[in-house]
């Protein structure tokens, strides 16, 4: 078992992503290829999966595109992306993804732009 896969409990396959969200699969895939989501290969299939605390009922959470792109400019993969998301941090407190679904986008990408230097 990946790293990612032990901070992450619940992952949502993209045909399941697809359903969630109303759109095609091949919607999905673009929405990761573009840095909307984050993708891993999880599970002994090795299928890729979104983690389900990237929504809020049928919506990605608002500011979690924004983010990713701060974390992928400070130099992270996107395992170690969602690996940070969702990692707890004793300072926050909690977890920075929950930070997001708090609306606390600002301190979140203030955090995340520090990793990179």
């Amino acid at each position: 078992m990946s790293n990612v896969e032990n901070v992450v409990s619940e992952w949502l396959p993209l045909p399941d992503v697809a359903l969630k969200l109303d759109v095609s699969v091949t919607k999905v895939h673009a929405l990761v290829k573009d840095g909307s989501l984050l993708a891993a290969r999880v599970g002994e299939r090795s299928i890729r999966a979104v983690p389900a605390g990237f929504f809020i009922d049928d919506h990605i959470v608002e500011s979690l595109r924004g983010t990713i792109t701060v974390l992928h400019d400070a130099g992270f993969d996107d395992e170690e992306a969602i690996t940070w998301l969702f990692t707890p941090d004793d300072s926050l407190p909690g977890r920075p993804i929950d930070a997001l679904h708090e609306g606390r986008k600002t301190e979140i990408r203030r955090r995340a732009a520090a990793l990179g230097w």
